[in-house]
Formats: structure tokens, sequence, C-alpha cells
């Protein structure tokens, strides 16, 4: 098989010769793509037809996220029929060799009788999606309707929708929504809703008791097939594990489970041990199924069977997700090499996968490649929003909001949010439509929220404004899949317990202080350390004043534009925050 990339070259093939383009969407860790590849595609009477009949296409739904999105058919693999221009014809996931060999001469029989009836229907809907967007009213406007009816629906759904029995969400594909668990706990913190506690807590210890928990070496598989989290798929991922980690961290500072600890513990261990890249100290992205391998009930057995190969690509927005959880780690079990690793990866990431014309590229395999995506800019702001506070260095913030201007500047809307990929003058089929996915919007919205704090500068929380109220008509269709979005408005109304550290940067008792203000479970915070030698006009927009007399640093907790507490005592910040939370 002579496999092509997406690539402009690949188009012109088809237009030359005729013929459809053949694209196959595939993931490394997904078993059933190998097996397409290797047995049906592998066919002679396959290869013969592709190679007479089509131009084929193969790309990696990770690495081409873009691609994905708009050509996939839920699942992988996905094998979609495309004319010349990019436009899509059909799409199949898993076909048998006889169904295939059916299908590609179907399709390729339809498209040389009807190539110019093809040409034209696709022209004609062109048209009629450009006099639709040209129809849309600016978002200006739109912001009074948000509300925190939003979140009250969100959170009704989220209930509704559960698994009363084993927790999550689902029945014959089970994945752990980790959003809608965070929201669940964000709710029950200010509302005191049992329920949504309960939730969680059913969640989180079906997981730990199901197949879909690897015991042996930790981590938790992608997701399961049965309502009792049993009959997993096999596969690893960088990103869900990580989000699975900040999960159980979260239930653990919230209760004191110490299985949640130990849980998260072994998720720790495996992304060290599996996905940590020598070379780079990032992640790799995945390891593959194997449920041989993952039958064996020792490490010893696992050794000698050998373990299941890992893909190598370090991917921008999965290690920002990695980067956020090892933050939390390190605050909730007390040990700074989580801290460390953190800074390590996002160092990594900021040098490596970054550049001024371009923000960030997607991923990393030698090279960078794939610059200008949505999900890789908001996860890459959140984290390095979290190394500002957690570090309280200056770099970070810069690095943020560098970051933060680049985005806005290359994807925002007109019509309010962010569009997932950069302007392409030259894209072709579904590229040319940019989207709005309402998940990675409002991962941007809260970052751009919490910047706004950090920084004073009220331009990004207008922005965050803006984006969260362009989905306010939209966001019911997605069920309890929205809980991020929740949590966004949520963060409008309900603003997070602002810890502003005022005192020379490094400093020991800075240092304490800002520790102090991770340890206790919070709906949300942040946290600040503003040098008056260093930031004094920092100092000055915050309206704080500097450290007087012998006093060497000082913790002002606020809340909005509201004052509450304010203390130099490292022992008793925790409290306060927590006191304010409450009272509030």
């Amino acid at each position: 098989m002579q496999w092509l990339e997406w690539s402009e070259a690949a188009f012109a093939e088809a237009r030359t010769r005729g013929v459809p383009v053949f694209l196959f969407v595939r993931a490394a860790w997904c078993r059933w793509c190998r097996e397409l590849q290797d047995s049906v595609l592998a066919d002679r009477r396959v290869e013969r037809i592709l190679a007479e009949r089509f131009v084929c296409v193969r790309v990696d739904k990770d690495r081409r996220p873009d691609i994905d999105a708009r050509y996939s058919k839920g699942g992988w693999p996905t094998l979609a029929w495309l004319d010349d221009s990019g436009e899509l014809l059909a799409s199949d996931t898993y076909l048998e060799l006889e169904q295939l060999v059916q299908r590609l001469e179907v399709v390729a029989d339809y498209y040389a009788r009807n190539r110019d009836a093809i040409r034209a229907r696709i022209a004609e809907l062109e048209r009629e999606r450009n006099l639709e967007e040209s129809a849309q009213p600016a978002p200006r406007g739109r912001a009074t309707k948000l509300s925190l009816d939003i979140v009250e629906h969100v959170a009704h759904t989220v209930l509704d929708t559960a698994d009363p029995v084993y927790g999550g969400w689902g029945r014959e594909h089970k994945f752990p929504q980790t959003e809608a668990i965070d929201f669940a706990l964000i709710r029950w913190s200010q509302t005191g809703d049992n329920a949504m506690l309960q939730l969680v807590l059913r969640t989180l210890r079906g997981m730990q008791a199901g197949e879909i928990h690897d015991t042996v070496e930790g981590g938790f598989y992608r997701y399961a097939t049965h309502a009792d989290w049993s009959v997993p798929h096999h596969e690893k991922m960088l990103d869900s594990n990580a989000q699975r980690l900040f999960a159980y961290l979260e239930a653990f500072q919230v209760i004191g489970d110490a299985s949640f600890k130990k849980t998260a513990q072994g998720i720790l261990a495996f992304l060290y041990e599996t996905l940590l890249d020598p070379v780079t100290r990032a992640f790799k992205g995945s390891q593959d199924a194997s449920p041989a391998y993952a039958h064996l009930a020792t490490r010893a057995a696992r050794r000698e069977y050998g373990a299941p190969a890992t893909d190598p690509t370090i991917f921008t927005n999965w290690n920002a997700i990695a980067a956020s959880a090892l933050f939390k780690a390190a605050a909730v079990l007390g040990d700074v090499r989580h801290k460390d690793q953190a800074l390590t990866t996002l160092d990594f990431l900021a040098t490596e996968l970054y550049d001024d014309a371009h923000g960030m590229y997607h991923y990393w395999d030698g090279g960078y490649h794939l610059p200008g995506m949505l999900t890789d800019h908001a996860y890459m702001l959140r984290a390095l929003i979290d190394a500002a506070q957690v570090t309280g260095d200056r770099l970070w913030l810069d690095r943020a909001r560098k970051l933060a201007d680049i985005s806005i500047e290359m994807l925002q809307s007109p019509n309010g949010g962010f569009f997932d990929t950069s302007h392409d003058p030259s894209a072709r089929g579904g590229l040319g439509r940019r989207n709005r996915s309402i998940l990675e919007n409002a991962v941007m919205a809260e970052a751009l929220l919490r910047l706004s704090s950090l920084t004073r500068i009220d331009d990004y929380a207008d922005t965050a404004r803006e984006t969260l109220a362009s989905f306010v008509g939209d966001y019911k269709r997605y069920g309890h899949f929205v809980a991020g979005y929740a949590r966004a408005v949520d963060l409008l109304f309900h603003l997070p317990i602002h810890v502003t550290v005022v005192g020379p940067r490094g400093s020991e008792l800075v240092n304490e202080l800002k520790e102090a203000a991770f340890r206790p479970y919070l709906a949300s915070r942040i946290v600040q350390v503003i040098d008056p030698s260093e930031d004094a006009a920092l100092l000055e927009r915050s309206g704080l004043p500097a450290p007087r007399g012998l006093e060497l640093a000082r913790a002002y907790v606020a809340r909005g534009r509201e004052s509450y507490a304010e203390t130099s005592d490292p022992a008793r910040l925790p409290a306060l925050m927590t006191r304010i939370e409450r009272g509030s």
C-alpha cells in the first residue's frame, strides 16, 4: 500500500486521475485499527482496487485532531470517502473484507459516473453554508443571557443521567467523565448537596473496584464496555489518566479516603514508569492495548511477557493536562518532585513547541508539527497559569499573557468564542470550515478568567464572558458533557478565593504562605505572589500595601472586590480560606 499524507499533493493526484480519496483515520493505540490494516487492507483484492481507483491517505487521529473532528464516524478506525476537493461523500467504521471490497467498488463506480454532479452539489452546499454563516448575529449584548440557571440545569442533568448503582455515566461505553466529577465536587462544596458528593464517591469507588483499574502497574484503561466498569478496552492514555489523577487527588483532599490516595499514587507510578520520556522529560501519548498483558496478575509475569508498545509522540494538550495534575499532586501529597516534573514538562513545551508567530504546536516527534490548535492553546494556558500560581515566578505569568494574546488574535471568532484551528486560506474540504468546541472554549474561558484575576486586567475576563455567552443557546443539547462549560459559567458568579502573598519573591515566609494556600480543598482559588520591588505596577493595581516595618510578608484573602482577612501565619491561612468560602 502506498499511503500518502494529508496534503495538497494527494488531492492534486486525485484530480489528475479523476478518482476519489480513501481516507483511513487510525489511532496509534487502537487494536482494531491495526487489525484492519494488517488483515483487511493488506488483502490483495483491496490493495489492487485502492491502487487503481483511489488515492489513499492515512492520518493518526491524535496527531491530526482537526481532520478527526471533521471526518471520523464516532470511532476508530474510520474509513472516509472524499471527493478530490476534500469534501466528505460517506464514511464507515470497521468493515470486514467482503464488505470493504463491495463498498470500494460501489464508491468508485458512483464517483466515476457522477463526478460532475457531486461537484455541483457540494458547491451548492458550500454556498448555503456561507449564507448561513454571514447571517449569524454578532455576539455583543448576549452576555446578559448568562445566568446561574445554566449551572442549575447542568447540575440536574449530571445527577439525573448518572448511573445510580456504579456511578459514572453511560452503560455500554462507560468513560469516566472527569469534568462532571469535578463539577459535582464544586457543587457539593458550594451547596452542601450530599447527592453530588455521593455521586462522586460512587463513581470513583466504582472505577477503583472495576476492571478498568490496573491494580498491578497503576493507572486506568481508556474505557469500559459494561456498566460495572468491567470488560475495558486496554489502551492507556496520558490525558485520561492525568484527568483521573486530578479527580482522585481532589476527592482525597475532600474526605481523606486513603484508598483515593493510593489510587492517585498508582496513576503517578504509571505515568513515571511507562510514559515519561527520558530524553524530553515530557510524557509519551499512550500505551497500546494488550488484553493478554493486562490479565497477568503480577509485575513479574508482565515483565516476562513483555510490555505493550508506547506511542512516543509528545502531545502539547495532553502534557499540559498532565502538568496541571502534577501540580495538584505536589500540593495534596506534599511531594515537591511532582511540581519539579510539571515545570520540566512545561518548559519543554514552552521552549520546543512554541513560537511567537504561531503559538503552540500540537505535537513533537523529533520536530514540531501542526500549529494554532485551540486544544493546545487552552490547556497550555491553563497549565501556565497553574505554574504561575504554584511557583510565584513572573516568567510563567508572562508566558501565559503572551499565549493568551496570541490565542485571541489567531483563534477568536467574530461571533464569540474561539475556533478550533487558525485560519488557513489553503485548507480544503472540511478543514476549510473552522469549528467551535464547547469543551475547549470552556477551558479557554476559565483560563482567561483566572488570568484576569492574576493580572488585574479586565479585558481577559470580558473575552471569557463573551466566549461563554456565545454558547448559551446551544449548551443544553450536550447533556452532562458540558459540565466543564457550567463550571466556567459558575466561576463568573462564584468568584474564586484570591490569596495574594505580598513579599520578597522566593523568601522562606512567602513560600510557606504560598504553599499553605494550596492545602485546603476549595471550589476555586487564585494564589498569587507580588514582590513590591519587582511588581510595582501590579501591586498598585491590586490596591494592597507592601509589608511594613519588620513584617517580611503578608497574605491577603479576598473574593472579588471584597477583602476578608490577612495573616502572616502560614498555619492560620488554610483555615481562614475555608471559613471564608463556607461563609460566602
